[in-house]
């Protein structure tokens, strides 16, 4: 056995959705290679309403080894296939943004080019009746098909969650220390060496994960690592939260519905809808948010609306010395996208990876920060997208969206779109290409040429294959069960066929 390196001590500030995220994946893959604590206070609450999600939490819980059903069971809920845009171009028109692949691509292009080929040669057909999800959807169907053949992800109770993964951890090892943290001491060095709680406790450790949200208690409290500020892209910078009784069967989607100001949510779950509006504080007041969020909701609340201020951004650095920043602590892109907690799985997948054995390596350290920023600004650049490319010009804010200036990485991709139908990702990019193409024409930016391998297809073959994918999709469509009726079956909840 090797006993060259000892157990590394591995202590977690703060539970909520990163906390408990975090220790239930180090706890259940890492097991007694690591001292695994985790300090959290009661009497903190946690922002948690990160309700809606995207595929990529399909394969953490199962790296995590945690049951699809009994998660669905115990977080209460539904699948999710994407999300409808509504007033986003102009208002009073929606498209949506799918998770599943549209058509079928050739290796020389993706399947746009032959759509907008078949548009050419008269084919009226909607880009959308090529997507399985998208269709599914809209007809309120759902179904695991063979071969993960359907794209999905999930509606969840965030505190529901994290109380879960609080479960899977502790049973794996970890520990849970109650308690405030009231100073974090340093080393000479500068690393940090102990957490000391109210009334004199000292929890020391070798690695620090701070995922004590937006207060950053660790990476910027301590260490000071810098925060850059990217409202300058992304306007909004306050939010409302309200939970609500549900009234109908929750559909396998997410709406996200513009107004003058910014935006509004609605996320079904199976016992509730989660309801939120997301707003410019320059635009429009606290008050006015709250009555218009509360005039638009269906039925009835069951909690206080919650503000939550915030500033989009990201930390400069993610991980500095041995403190790795995990969640809201690291920086802040609104729910526009569903990205919240799937940074938050990037962020610990990453740490797995690179968990060092022995002294903190920097070149994993930059590593590290390389790629979580170039996550980050990935991101960044697909949210600009949804209020950039904008027709609206009814209201101030939609004004300022419009004229902004963006980065030059979205200048790029928007215009290669435009000029040519092409999308082409770097670097692992979270967003696959038909993501783009979807919000790019759902947000009226059509391309002027496609590429000319479309052309080579006789018309009666061109018919032909954009038929049978249509056919394909709406026969699949036809076969699946009522989405709330699915989610009963499979993991026994009742109260997801209530009408």
């Amino acid at each position: 056995m090797n006993t060259n390196h000892p157990r590394k001590r591995i202590v977690i500030a703060g539970g909520g959705t990163a906390g408990w995220m975090a220790a239930a994946a180090i706890a259940r893959t890492m097991g007694e290679a690591v001292d695994l604590t985790l300090v959290e206070s009661d009497a903190i609450g946690t922002v948690g309403v990160g309700e809606s999600t995207i595929p990529p939490l399909v394969n953490f819980n199962r790296i995590v080894g945690i049951p699809e059903n009994e998660f669905m069971r115990e977080t209460q809920a539904t699948f999710k296939l994407g999300i409808e845009f509504e007033n986003w171009r102009v208002d009073g028109e929606n498209y949506f943004h799918s998770f599943g692949m549209t058509g079928r691509d050739h290796w020389t292009a993706g399947f746009q080019h032959f759509w907008m080929e078949g548009r050419e040669r008269g084919h009226q057909e909607s880009y959308d009746d090529y997507c399985l999800e998208l269709q599914a959807a809209h007809a309120g169907k759902f179904a695991h098909l063979p071969d993960g053949k359907v794209n999905y992800a999930f509606q969840l109770d965030a505190t529901r969650y994290a109380a879960y993964l609080r479960r899977l951890a502790e049973q794996a090892g970890c520990v849970r220390t109650e308690g405030k943290i009231d100073e974090v001491r340093l080393h000479e060095s500068g690393d940090i060496a102990a957490l000391v709680l109210e009334g004199g406790k000292r929890i020391e450790g070798d690695l620090f994960l701070d995922c004590t949200g937006f207060r950053a208690l660790l990476i910027e409290g301590a260490l000071h690592v810098g925060y850059d500020d990217w409202r300058h892209y992304l306007p909004c910078d306050s939010a409302i939260a309200v939970q609500t009784k549900s009234v109908r069967p929750p559909i396998p989607y997410t709406r996200a519905i513009a107004h003058d100001a910014g935006w509004q949510w609605r996320i079904p779950l199976q016992h509730r809808g989660g309801n939120g509006i997301v707003y410019c504080s320059r635009y429009l007041s606290k008050d006015a948010a709250l009555d218009r969020l509360l005039s638009t909701i269906e039925g009835e609340p069951l909690t206080e609306p919650r503000a939550i201020p915030f500033v989009t951004g990201a930390r400069r650095k993610q991980w500095h010395r041995n403190c790795i920043a995990v969640g809201l602590s690291g920086g802040f892109l609104e729910p526009l996208e569903s990205t919240s907690i799937h940074l938050i799985q990037r962020a610990i997948l990453r740490l797995l990876r690179m968990m060092p054995a022995g002294e903190v390596s920097q070149r994993d350290v930059d590593e590290f920060n390389d790629q979580q920023m170039t996550d980050m600004v990935q991101v960044r650049d697909f949210l600009i997208l949804h209020y950039k490319a904008t027709d609206r010009r009814d209201s101030p804010f939609w004004r300022q969206c419009a004229a902004m200036e963006i980065p030059d990485s979205l200048e790029q991709k928007i215009e290669l779109f435009r000029e040519t139908g092409r999308v082409f990702r770097k670097n692992e990019e979270l967003f696959v290409e038909n993501s783009w193409v979807q919000v790019m024409m759902g947000q009226g930016i059509m391309p002027r040429a496609h590429h000319p391998i479309a052309r080579k297809m006789p018309d009666d073959e061109l018919a032909m294959f954009l038929k049978g994918l249509r056919d394909n999709v709406a026969a699949t469509v036809a076969s699946m069960p009522a989405h709330h009726e699915y989610v009963a079956q499979y993991c026994g909840a009742k109260e997801a066929q209530a009408a």
